[in-house]
């Protein structure tokens, strides 16, 4: 059973990462060939586009949200303990820079852009469910008979 919830967790975090990428992708079209992002909100989001909060360091936020998607998803097919660490630390640190360009359309914009607020539940999602994943308590199915057999869990190899 636990190995069916990582696995569903896994093909999951795969799945939310390419919406992810494709959302990034659109985005970083857009901004390079200087068109108006397909927007239902009052042009809320070509208002975001052309903001001064539309750039880091000079680098389009797009660019730098497909990066951190690329990431995220690379490190889905890496099998370690500290892959995993990584892809949650790299969803909490998407997902605070999430709340960062979230707060700035709020309140210094005054603009919403559908494709970011999309990109901000996507990188959420991510970022809970790869802290699950790591954080997730093995069960009592998952654990050796030896170890149960001893009344306390220890490494494999070790004397009680």
């Amino acid at each position: 059973m636990a190995d069916r919830t990582d696995r569903t967790l896994h093909r999951t975090l795969i799945v939310l990462a390419l919406v992810g990428i494709g959302i990034a992708s659109y985005l970083t079209y857009v901004h390079y060939k200087k068109l108006s992002p397909i927007c239902a909100i009052n042009e809320g989001c070509e208002k975001v586009q052309n903001s001064r909060y539309a750039k880091v360091g000079g680098v389009p936020v797009p660019v730098i949200g497909l990066i951190g998607y690329v990431a995220i998803f690379t490190s889905l097919f890496v099998r370690s303990e500290v892959a995993r660490l990584t892809t949650a630390g790299m969803a909490i640190g998407g997902f605070a820079f999430s709340v960062y360009l979230t707060s700035l359309e709020l309140f210094r914009i005054h603009a919403i852009c559908q494709w970011c607020v999309g990109s901000a539940i996507v990188m959420t999602t991510i970022a809970v469910l790869s802290t699950i994943r790591v954080l997730r308590v093995p069960t009592l199915a998952s654990l050796s008979e030896d170890h149960l057999g001893r009344g306390r869990l220890e490494p494999e190899g070790e004397a009680a």
